[in-house]
């Protein structure tokens, strides 16, 4: 079977991109995924916790898995490397569409994923640490940095949402159910209220 598996961080990414780029490869390779695995998770979490790993246990000789990239499996070197270790081991295929990597159960394949995996945790690294050295320059210079004490951040996650609450308390609709309909907490829904001075 071939499986196309998608990860994204946080639910602000999106997965369609890494859909494209795999469903554009099997077109023109002519290939069909059998059976998608998407997934909003941190690479960082543990196998076990992620459906990457029940994917795998239930794979078989012979499968096929695709990813747009390496990094899709995991967050660093260890990670990558054990992933794609126990796949080789099984006669499990991986393959990339960016990096155009078909890492089977040879030789060039393992020293390919090594290389990889590598110069991702580098580059990973590299990024965070110019990061941290930027925010302490500004440090230094005196610029204040994240939102200033005591400020609240003029969006919430009922910004745009007022009508709405106004018309459903306008029903006597409570803030209980007023947070079920739109996905928050009632406190939520009533700390909004009053701080945007929402009336019926």
């Amino acid at each position: 079977m071939i499986y196309g598996y998608i990860r994204v961080s946080t639910d602000k990414q999106t997965v369609e991109n890494q859909r494209y780029e795999i469903n554009k490869f099997c077109q023109t390779n002519v290939y069909v995924v059998d059976k998608w695995i998407e997934e909003t998770i941190s690479g960082a979490k543990k196998l076990q916790d992620r459906k990457l790993g029940k994917l795998l246990r239930k794979m078989c000789k012979g499968d096929i898995l695709i990813c747009s990239e390496l990094s899709r499996l995991g967050r660093n070197l260890l990670m990558i490397m054990g992933i794609l270790n126990e796949c080789m081991n099984r006669d499990i295929q991986v393959w990339t569409i960016k990096d155009n990597y078909r890492l089977g159960s040879d030789i060039n394949s393992k020293v390919l994923a090594f290389a990889f995996g590598l110069s991702a945790e580098i580059e990973r690294n590299l990024i965070s640490q110019r990061t941290k050295e930027a925010l302490a320059r500004k440090k230094a210079e005196g610029v204040i940095l994240g939102r200033p004490v005591g400020r609240k951040s003029s969006k919430t996650k009922l910004t745009g949402q007022e009508k709405k609450i106004q018309e459903l308390l306008c029903k006597k609709v409570s803030y209980s159910a007023i947070g079920r309909i739109l996905g928050v907490h009632r406190l939520t829904v009533s700390s909004f209220v009053k701080r945007n001075q929402v009336t019926i």
